[in-house]
């Protein structure tokens, strides 16, 4: 614990929280103690408060390590995470980033072009309305929705934003400023033909899945590769009175057989100019996304709460996200082939 928690800038920690003074009104329990109680509640699977402060008492004489004098009380972390700004901890997060990114691999011959590759989606963790009254998503629910731009060299997330869960996904794609260049992968639910034609203006490539009621027309049929499992491949023109107003551009439209789901799977693309395989390679790989999501609700802890106030939950999320950072550096920088 002590040695993944040293790839973390001291500088850079206290310079994060001399910035959002977030030891302000602190009395001996200082914002890196609070951080590496956090931490343990993560990487130890602590299910309360009372879990990470036993866990940590255990080791005491040991605590020296990690830059605590004493193991803290339940009370006072409670009102720690419920009080110090959950900013400190988005900070130290995109402050890790940058030392990951450097170590990440590319992607790793999957793909022959250099362009960077990224996938778009959001998750919703659900709450209960009783214990989070603030968090209200439906009548007798409650939750937030996770909005995360993953990065395929490494599948590192790049970009992370945390909103009540009645949030749309479209809602948050429209604030991104993405790189010219760059292909986004994602589902249904991004759909939005105005977004579609901001991002062709500005140079930013897409690959998702087609509305099943969407009106065209098909300007080109283009000839079809041998041997792989691509149904059609198209250009094609929005005739409906909203959509060819809103996306008055030519896009491509590839139907693609999946044998494991026996089904056709229509995708949307505006790059005209890859192999159609390589487009149904593209959307595929964003199942990544999928992936990561699953892997911080099942290893980290952001099912079950250990505080109640929107600033706890999101000091816990955040924490997770750098727990995950940190566990995919020592994948980066191991050498044995495990």
């Amino acid at each position: 614990f002590c040695q993944l928690l040293e790839m973390i800038s001291k500088d850079e920690f206290s310079r994060a929280v001399r910035g959002l003074k977030a030891d302000r009104y602190a009395k001996g329990f200082t914002s890196w103690e609070q951080f590496v109680a956090m931490e343990f509640c993560q990487l130890a699977q602590a299910k309360s408060l009372r879990e990470i402060c036993d866990g940590l008492r255990c080791c005491l004489g040991k605590l020296n390590h990690l830059g605590l004098d004493e193991a803290p009380k339940r009370s006072t972390l409670a009102y720690a995470n419920g009080h110090r700004p959950w900013a400190l901890y988005e900070r130290v997060f995109y402050n890790l980033l940058d030392c990951c990114r450097a170590a990440a691999p590319g992607k790793k011959g999957k793909f022959r072009f250099k362009n960077k590759l990224l996938s778009l989606d959001a998750t919703v963790i659900d709450l209960c309305l009783g214990l989070f009254p603030w968090a209200e998503f439906r009548q007798t629910k409650g939750a937030v929705k996770l909005h995360l731009l993953l990065d395929h060299d490494g599948y590192l997330p790049t970009y992370v934003h945390i909103t009540e869960g009645k949030v749309h996904e479209v809602n948050i794609a429209r604030t991104l400023t993405l790189p010219p260049g760059s292909i986004v992968a994602m589902d249904r639910g991004y759909n939005d033909y105005t977004l579609y034609h901001d991002w062709t203006a500005a140079g930013v490539w897409f690959v998702t899945r087609q509305k099943e009621n969407a009106v065209y027309e098909v300007v080109e049929e283009r000839p079809l590769p041998q041997n792989r499992n691509i149904r059609a491949d198209q250009i094609i023109r929005f005739t409906g009175p909203a959509s060819s107003q809103k996306c008055p551009l030519l896009l491509r439209r590839v139907v693609v057989w999946d044998p494991k789901k026996q089904e056709e799977i229509v995708l949307l693309t505006n790059h005209l100019t890859f192999g159609a395989t390589t487009i149904a390679a593209i959307f595929k790989d964003r199942w990544q996304i999928e992936v990561f999501f699953k892997t911080l609700k099942q290893n980290l802890k952001v099912k079950t709460f250990v505080g109640t106030s929107e600033n706890a939950l999101r000091i816990q999320i955040w924490t997770a996200l750098i727990a995950i950072l940190l566990v995919k550096y020592l994948m980066f920088k191991s050498k044995l082939s495990w």
